[in-house]
């Protein structure tokens, strides 16, 4: 299992809430790809530089996802040593929230 975390604002951490905790909501139409990222560090980064300035409150999820499956996306690194994530088509998040393990944890609260 490898595990993988995701900077959410509040109206999506409550679609997450809704699933029980085990999937992660449909991507809007403009939105092509679910970037979850590989380190708490670039996680909490996009928190408190995005999601904190455009909602006033920012949260970190932190879950587990089969690797064999997950092996199948490339690896991007979109700048620095910390910012890696993985580009999941919009299409294929229905099938990637059937390989979490476990539940999405709430991790980290930022104001």
């Amino acid at each position: 299992m490898t595990t993988l975390y995701r900077p959410f604002n509040w109206a999506e951490l409550n679609l997450i809430a809704e699933s029980g905790w085990r999937k992660f909501p449909p991507r809007l139409p403009e939105q092509p790809f679910f970037y979850p990222v590989l380190n708490i560090e670039y996680a909490r980064q996009i928190t408190i530089e995005w999601n904190v300035p455009a909602y006033g409150v920012g949260y970190v999820t932190k879950f587990e996802v089969d690797t064999v499956y997950i092996s199948v996306f490339e690896i991007h690194n979109v700048g620095g040593h910390k910012h890696d994530e993985l580009w999941i088509p919009s299409e294929e998040l229905a099938n990637f929230n059937d390989h979490i393990l476990g539940v999405i944890q709430l991790v980290e609260t930022y104001h």
